[in-house]
């Protein structure tokens, strides 16, 4: 089962992708995994064994608390899903639970693709001025992928303010297993071009 349109996905669309998507089809011990750190996931023999691969960028968006709350809020209201090719519908909540399509641009068609929002995570150091904001985000039954995905923005002990996109996958459907390589592909695609959009709306967001 995987949800195709040819024409951009409605909310209706969206909604009736949801309502059949049901549970996560990925492991329950892998939920949350993401809230880890890179190299955790690499040391992590079970997910290389069960076939996941993974996939990150992070980049350097600006500098002091300012840029980072327009990071903050740029997630939540999906910025760095500001594409042509790919979007979700601003309105919905980045709140645990709540559940989602990511609608993509391939070719011709456009695939619906539903996923949960599994935890957000906000952290706030007043020592070194370290402040994070981040949420995870699990693939449901429907989905071409099975895994996990992170966004996050955090300034560090420098003041500088990091843009992070990390995620864990495998095929979840004949169509991704044939291509796999391809959707690794337009994984790394996405994570750069995601990138750009963050900076686009930092940059345009400053007075």
């Amino acid at each position: 089962m995987f949800f195709l349109s040819w024409g951009r996905p409605s909310p209706q669309d969206q909604k009736a992708c949801i309502n059949k998507s049901g549970t996560f089809n990925y492991d329950d011990k892998y939920k949350g995994a993401t809230v880890k750190s890179l190299s955790s996931l690499k040391a992590d023999l079970g997910l290389s064994k069960d076939g996941f691969l993974l996939n990150e960028a992070r980049v350097l968006v600006g500098s002091g608390i300012e840029t980072f709350e327009k990071g903050k809020s740029a997630l939540k209201s999906w910025r760095h899903f500001g594409l042509n090719w790919a979007f979700v519908d601003p309105k919905t909540p980045v709140q645990q639970g709540v559940k989602f399509c990511v609608c993509v641009k391939e070719f011709f068609p456009w695939l619906t693709m539903p996923l949960q929002v599994v935890y957000v995570n906000e952290t706030r150091k007043a020592k070194n001025r370290r402040a994070s904001f981040a949420f995870g985000s699990g693939t449901l039954h429907g989905h071409l992928l099975a895994g996990e995905e992170r966004f996050s923005v955090e300034i560090d002990e420098n003041n500088q303010v990091w843009y992070e996109v990390l995620s864990f996958s495998k095929p979840a459907h004949i169509l991704s297993f044939l291509g796999y390589p391809y959707v690794m592909i337009r994984q790394k695609h996405f994570a750069n071009e995601s990138s750009k959009a963050m900076l686009k709306h930092i940059n345009s967001s400053k007075s």
